[in-house]
């Protein structure tokens, strides 16, 4: 198969390998759950750092000791994913004193540029360890792991040279997180669900291994309910945005590409410099300000957003987040901004329940300085495309929020069958909005549309960072 680098002697051989049903303790449940499945084809989908790949290690080694199989050959995303599988493998083997040579690193013999990492049993039984190349399967027989599958380069070619190495009886394990919706370890796990695939599955996301005791070997103590809580927020705050918690940790896979406003291009208008507009109830006395408000009265928010024109630069100046609070209240919030002279113009999301609020605003302040907005999808279409051509060309700059960054992040621009186009985001459970924050900050850059249709886009690229640094 391979050169070898180096070999070591190996131990006495031990008669009978220990059953793993004797080992059971060393594991969680959900780790006891998928050793005790024998299934031909056993798939994954779990959070990470979890121990899935530790132990799948222990059931390789207890195969190969065990003469269960000729060999296994495992491959993951990269050469130091296959660098600890074979590790947990030889501590497995030294463990329980199998009889196995220490690792060797070799070259295959067919394409020198593919390291394999290899344990061989005194049984003459190895596991291969290496990293993702769909070459490295052909010619090869015995039971196939791979590791991470969403993450491959070329899932798809991988699965093609590794799965006939099967085809004499042995199993074929599959591990990964999600990595979007657009790869063959989505699809495969897909079909599980939807009985298309007669394949065996497992799903452990972190709160299942949390519960099951997780967090506890990570603190070296027995935590109370609440310490648990409170360690999972703390994970999910510090993944910083919702994909890499639900994909990540949660087991969701989450389709990136569908998102109308990509991470990259929020970050690219965030400065912690105006979190200051967070519920900012004054405005200044001079400069030109465009309020938008998007009315919710109970389920969702209702927020007040205000930007101030600097050159061709707009500036968050107010950002006032209310859930279940009386409409006479978001009334007089209201007025209290209208009143302010500098303020130019607002538009008031005039949709449903938002009607009579704006009709009377209007009454009051006039229709020269309110707007009632009623959305339909060309409207929202129109105010969607400015909202991301202004993110785009850099010519906003809002508040460095986590709130803020996921609101903007959960629209998705949908087509329906009939070629309609949607802007829209599914409704949370938990008081985080509906898309309000967006839909606010839209119906603000609406407001600035009377008297200053033109833009110069090179212009206000080029003075982004003097705004952020001299505002």
């Amino acid at each position: 198969m391979a050169k070898t680098a180096k070999k070591t002697a190996s131990r006495p051989q031990k008669k009978e390998p220990a059953p793993q049903e004797q080992k059971v303790d060393l594991f969680f449940p959900y780790q006891i759950r998928w050793l005790n499945d024998k299934s031909k084809v056993k798939v994954w989908e779990k959070s990470r750092r979890i121990g899935a790949t530790y132990v799948q290690a222990f059931e390789d080694v207890v195969d190969m000791a065990a003469g269960t199989y000729p060999a296994v050959w495992f491959t993951s995303a990269d050469e130091s994913a296959a660098k600890e599988y074979i590790f947990y493998c030889a501590q497995w083997a030294k463990m329980f004193d199998y009889a196995a040579a220490e690792v060797q690193e070799n070259v295959l013999e067919d394409d020198k540029d593919i390291k394999v990492f290899t344990i061989t049993f005194a049984n003459g039984c190895r596991i291969n360890a290496l990293s993702s190349s769909p070459k490295a399967f052909r010619s090869k027989g015995g039971k196939v792991v791979i590791d991470e599958y969403a993450f491959h380069k070329d899932a798809a070619a991988l699965w093609k040279a590794a799965k006939p190495a099967t085809t004499w009886g042995f199993p074929i394990r599959i591990l990964s997180t999600h990595n979007g919706k657009n790869c063959q370890y989505f699809r495969f796990v897909d079909q599980i669900k939807k009985g298309q695939l007669d394949w065996s599955l497992h799903t452990t996301d972190i709160y299942t291994a949390v519960s099951e005791g997780l967090a506890d070997k990570i603190s070296k103590r027995p935590l109370t309910d609440q310490e648990r809580a409170e360690w999972l927020k703390a994970e999910e705050q510090d993944c910083g945005d919702s994909i890499t918690w639900q994909e990540e940790y949660c087991c969701i896979p989450v389709d990136e590409a569908t998102a109308y406003l990509p991470y990259e291009l929020i970050h690219g208008v965030e400065s912690a410099e105006f979190n200051m507009a967070l519920d900012n109830r004054n405005l200044p006395a001079e400069g030109e300000f465009y309020l938008g408000w998007d009315i919710a009265r109970k389920k969702d928010l209702s927020v007040i957003w205000i930007i101030q024109k600097v050159s061709l630069i707009y500036v968050t100046v107010s950002v006032v987040e209310l859930h279940n609070v009386k409409y006479s209240v978001q009334q007089d919030i209201l007025y209290d901004f209208l009143k302010q002279p500098s303020l130019r113009r607002a538009c008031i999301d005039a949709t449903g329940m938002g009607s009579p609020l704006a009709e009377f605003a209007q009454e009051k302040f006039g229709t020269y300085k309110v707007e009632a907005v009623t959305f339909s999808n060309k409207v929202k279409q129109d105010m969607a495309v400015k909202l991301r051509n202004v993110i785009e060309d850099k010519q906003i700059l809002i508040p460095q929020t986590k709130e803020i960054r996921e609101d903007l992040h959960s629209i998705r621009k949908v087509v329906t069958s009939a070629g309609n186009t949607r802007y829209d985001a599914e409704r949370s459970e938990s008081v985080t909005g509906h898309a309000d924050r967006f839909w606010a900050l839209a119906l603000a850059l609406h407001a600035t549309e009377q008297g200053n249709q033109a833009w110069v886009r090179s212009a206000g690229r080029r003075e982004f960072k003097t705004i952020v640094k001299g505002y």
